[in-house]
């Protein structure tokens, strides 16, 4: 596998992530990372950065993880957990390893942490792998 090919890939056909500001760095065999600023415009009312933003980052790394089998996959389930607040400025940066391969599921643990490291939160993140090769 190309992971190279594969991170180009996932950056220019993921639209969603793209519109977010989401930028896949890193991509090998059950690994991912990607990294995103923080906008003002992504604050709820306490001023901090929305839980969706965290969500959605951890989605998209631990998905491009996923991809790294070579085939299509769709999220099953998540448990995020919000551990400290980020700002507007910040940046995010999201890992994913993958915790157990199976011939249809895979799990991964994401951790999220600003610019100076600081964890933010971590999630655990499930992976079905449809019976579709990834064609890039």
């Amino acid at each position: 596998m190309d992971f190279e090919q594969l991170k180009r890939y996932r950056n220019e056909q993921n639209a969603f992530a793209r519109k977010l500001g989401i930028q896949v760095t890193d991509i090998g065999p059950g690994y991912a990372r990607a990294v995103k600023a923080a906008h003002e415009d992504e604050t709820n009312p306490a001023h901090t950065v929305h839980g969706g933003v965290y969500f959605t980052l951890g989605d998209v790394t631990a998905g491009a993880a996923s991809a790294s089998h070579g085939v299509v996959s769709a999220t099953v389930c998540a448990d995020y957990h919000y551990l400290r607040s980020a700002h507007a400025g910040d940046t995010l940066t999201a890992e994913a390893r993958e915790v157990k391969s199976g011939k249809t599921l895979c799990v991964y643990d994401v951790r999220i942490t600003d610019q100076t490291g600081t964890l933010l939160g971590s999630g655990v993140y499930t992976y079905i792998l449809l019976d579709k090769p990834l064609k890039f």
